[in-house]
């Protein structure tokens, strides 16, 4: 299958590397020249075949706005425009509704897999109507992980922008569970190899997962994170969960209070945040700073 791919960043350029694994024809467009198949958008929509699928991985918000006017005006009836980025689900349903009037199809794909994606595959959470959902299943299936799941058609458009939200409310709360525990075990004299403790909950636990495995990485390279500031960001998909949660009345108590710590981490230099960091750091490449800057 052919398809263009709109910002070729940690993910996108993965993604394209993963696609064409596949045998898929991949052409890529990107503001670095380096990285970019065409020097242009239209140049990328002039070399795809009709009916054309542009899948965009670009920051939500403005850039994806501005990346979706313009396929607006270079794509014809029938083609399909993916946003595969971290947009909200709200932008989704004005996004889907802009496309429509024009004839073009509207899906939205929530991504995650990080840096690891190429190797390990890409879960993909996917809203839109059925028919264009269907139309792109070679494309899904060969970013999704091997085996029976990590894809699912989670409902209509802005469906699957939702669910990634939440399982990164999930994340967000996971992340800060494991960060608690390690900053209690450092602080105890009785516990004098942490990085071991850890390492042991990876096989035979009910707390074993790929977050634990991400920080026994994190610990093998930094043993007590001394090279860290304990600083954490928020991506948006925190608040966004907290905001829809507080719409629909639906308690959540522990990733709410995961989002308020990482805000906590922006005053002092949170051990914490030191394990939240290092963790973001080695799923998504996300920037950590160093404990020099403190």
């Amino acid at each position: 299958m052919q398809i263009g791919l709109v910002g070729l960043g940690k993910m996108g350029g993965n993604m394209r590397e993963r696609l064409r694994n596949a045998g898929h024809t991949v052409i890529g467009y990107d503001t670095d020249p380096e990285k970019s198949d065409v020097a242009s958008l239209a140049d990328l929509v002039n070399e795809l075949e009709a009916p054309r699928t542009v899948w965009v991985m670009v920051p939500a918000g403005d850039p994806t706005q501005h990346v979706i006017d313009r396929l607006a005006d270079l794509l014809k009836p029938y083609d399909t425009v993916v946003d595969g980025g971290n947009s909200r689900w709200t932008d989704d349903e004005k996004h889907a509704e802009e496309l429509s009037k024009r004839g073009i199809g509207f899906v939205d794909a929530g991504v995650s897999g990080g840096v690891w994606g190429l190797k390990n595959g890409y879960a993909l959470m996917v809203g839109g109507e059925k028919e264009y959902v269907d139309r792109l299943r070679p494309i899904f299936d060969a970013l999704k992980p091997e085996g029976p799941y990590g894809f699912v058609h989670a409902g209509r458009v802005g469906a699957g922008h939702f669910a990634k939200m939440v399982h990164n409310g999930i994340e967000y709360a996971m992340m800060q569970a494991y960060a608690e525990g390690w900053e209690l075990l450092e602080a105890v004299d009785s516990v004098d190899n942490v990085r071991e403790v850890f390492r042991s909950w990876q096989e035979g636990t009910v707390i074993r997962s790929w977050l634990l495995d991400l920080a026994v990485n994190a610990l093998d390279e930094d043993e007590h994170l001394e090279n860290l500031r304990g600083y954490a960001q928020d991506s948006g998909e925190g608040r966004w969960t907290v905001e829809a949660a507080i719409d629909n009345s639906v308690p959540l108590p522990a990733i709410t209070a995961s989002l308020f710590s990482r805000f906590a981490s922006r005053q002092d230099d949170s051990p914490q945040m030191k394990m939240i960091a290092a963790l973001r750091n080695q799923f998504g490449g996300h920037a950590v700073e160093s404990a020099k800057k403190a």
